[in-house]
């Protein structure tokens, strides 16, 4: 059976790469909205602490003999807390500076993070075995389903879903976009305000660290993972948003599947389509599809 000419196996099996990546898409433009819409930080290190939660599975599998369902806790709580050092050392200093030197110094970190694990593991990439629960697939008719693959999107899914859901829907979440509007009057209610904005920064960066535990068994583990994407997850929250965790959600899927479509209709337009759409969304709402003009 054939679609506008294309074989039904090959334009659903492009739809499922769209979808993983678009899982991965929408979880690290997740870690960035939650960093920038309530800190006001432009994370360019997010690339490199998604690398680090990928290195920091293989690791604890390979010196450790942890497993890949430890890992998906570990690995986040490990790099989370590295990203909560940065904060209290280095960024907390830039607060009443200008967005550019934030900006500076987490792209200086990501170079030195990269670097360091280049020099230690080389730029090949290390493979990272599919855990034994998630092995084979299912046969839907229509296409093969790997179930590592399914797991991927539907917890992705979940994981951005209880993210918003917190943020937007919970007193927590009050208390953090309050924090960030008036920290003085919230640290006035009792409320340690440094201290919720560190581990806010921390919990941005658990999410990329998450998100590279799940790539780790798709993508082997590679330092330059990250920085091969944080560009498109860049132009990800620039579309929906800077700021706006629905839009870095449905953005994140969105795109992911128009770029796994391109790849079928016009693959030559793939690698670009999603830098296209950001251009187009600019000239027409600067402040992105989610986002709110201030």
């Amino acid at each position: 059976m054939e679609i506008f000419g294309i074989p039904i196996q090959a334009l659903f099996g492009q739809l499922l790469i769209g979808l993983i990546n678009g899982s991965f898409y929408a979880l690290l433009s997740l870690g960035l909205a939650v960093i920038f819409g309530l800190l006001n930080i432009i994370n360019f290190t997010h690339g490199a602490q998604y690398m680090l939660g990928a290195f920091c599975s293989y690791l604890l599998l390979n010196k450790l003999g942890v497993g890949y369902w430890w890992s998906l806790l570990i690995a986040p709580i490990i790099v989370g807390a590295s990203g909560m050092l940065i904060e209290r050392l280095m960024l907390a200093r830039l607060y009443k500076l200008d967005h550019l030197y934030g900006l500076l110094l987490t792209f200086g970190l990501a170079l030195i993070i990269q670097g360091l694990f280049r020099n230690e593991f080389g730029s090949s990439g290390l493979p990272y075995r599919v855990p034994a629960e998630l092995t084979g697939g299912q046969n839907l008719g229509f296409m093969f389903l790997p179930n590592y693959r399914g797991w991927v999107v539907v917890t992705s899914l979940v994981v951005c879903l209880v993210t918003w859901y917190v943020i937007e829907r919970t007193k927590l979440g009050a208390y953090l976009r309050a924090a960030t509007e008036n920290p003085q009057l919230v640290q006035a209610f009792g409320i340690n305000v440094p201290r919720m904005i560190t581990l806010t920064y921390g919990f941005g960066v658990a999410l990329a660290a998450f998100a590279g535990v799940m790539a780790a068994p798709i993508y082997q583990v590679n330092p330059l993972m990250g920085a091969d994407l944080i560009i498109v997850v860049f132009a990800v929250v620039v579309i929906g948003g800077m700021g706006s965790i629905m839009g870095a959600i449905v953005t994140g899927f969105g795109l992911g599947i128009i770029e796994g479509l391109t790849k079928v209709f016009y693959p030559e337009a793939s690698n670009t389509v999603i830098f296209i759409i950001m251009a187009i969304v600019l000239l027409v709402k600067p402040a992105g599809l989610f986002g709110t003009q201030k």
